[in-house]
């Protein structure tokens, strides 16, 4: 059995979304990072960065007790290789699609989410940063679209790459991006859109965060933290 560390965020949802097209069973440890669950003292002996998602896996398949993994490209990798599914064995394939996982780790995600901050949830409008971020943002979309334009799928077959780029896609419309604009990308979406797994995931996560709206406590507590946060430094 697999415990996963989980909140209703695109990181938290690329977990889901593999687990369900695994067929890998899984229990849900809610974190509610609005109320600065994150923090516990427990969690962060799991997921030292204090974010969510995180997995613990009670059955690693050695000798050496339950396995703990955080950030998400590296717990889609790692279920990836346990399972045996949803990444290729052979190199130039499988480093095809990791390349593209890490794309979306590096850029897409990061980009994407400093582009929510902006828009929405900053203590003032700084049209600077709205501008930079809409503007990257579109430019990732645009070398998405580009990729997808010959290609079903982000490398070869339906792999975790397109698991982890999923769930950011998912939000174009808080991004400020028209899917319109990128038809490669709108088809592909439309397609992962339909499958049960992805359906599944989503399910799941409105019966766990039944009241999303950020409120100002849960800004107090999602940003400004420092390294005071996580140490306990006074």
């Amino acid at each position: 059995m697999i415990n996963l560390y989980y909140w209703t965020t695109p990181n938290g949802h690329k977990v889901t979304i593999a687990l369900e097209e695994m067929g890998t069973p899984y229990r849900i440890v809610p974190v509610n990072i609005s109320a600065g669950e994150q923090f516990a003292p427990s969690f962060l002996r799991i997921s030292p960065n204090n974010r969510i998602p995180a997995i613990v896996d009670h059955a690693p398949g050695d000798e050496n007790g339950p396995l703990a993994v955080f950030e998400s490209g590296a717990i889609l990798e790692y279920l990836a290789d346990k399972t045996g599914k949803l990444l290729p064995l052979v190199r130039r394939e499988r480093f095809e699609a990791l390349q593209w996982l890490y794309w979306q780790m590096a850029g897409l995600g990061p980009m994407a989410g400093q582009n929510h901050h902006f828009a929405h949830y900053a203590p003032e409008r700084i049209p600077y940063a709205v501008e930079r971020y809409i503007n990257e943002t579109n430019r990732l979309y645009g070398v998405l679209d580009r990729r997808l334009t010959e290609r079903t799928f982000l490398a070869g077959d339906y792999s975790i790459a397109d698991i982890a780029c999923y769930p950011w896609i998912r939000l174009h419309q808080r991004q400020g991006q028209n899917l319109a604009e990128f038809p490669a990308i709108a088809r592909w979406f439309a397609s992962l859109s339909e499958r049960p797994a992805v359906r599944r995931a989503y399910e799941i996560a409105d019966s766990i965060n039944t009241a999303p709206t950020v409120d100002e406590r849960a800004k107090r507590q999602l940003f400004g933290q420092t390294a005071k946060t996580v140490t306990g430094g006074n």
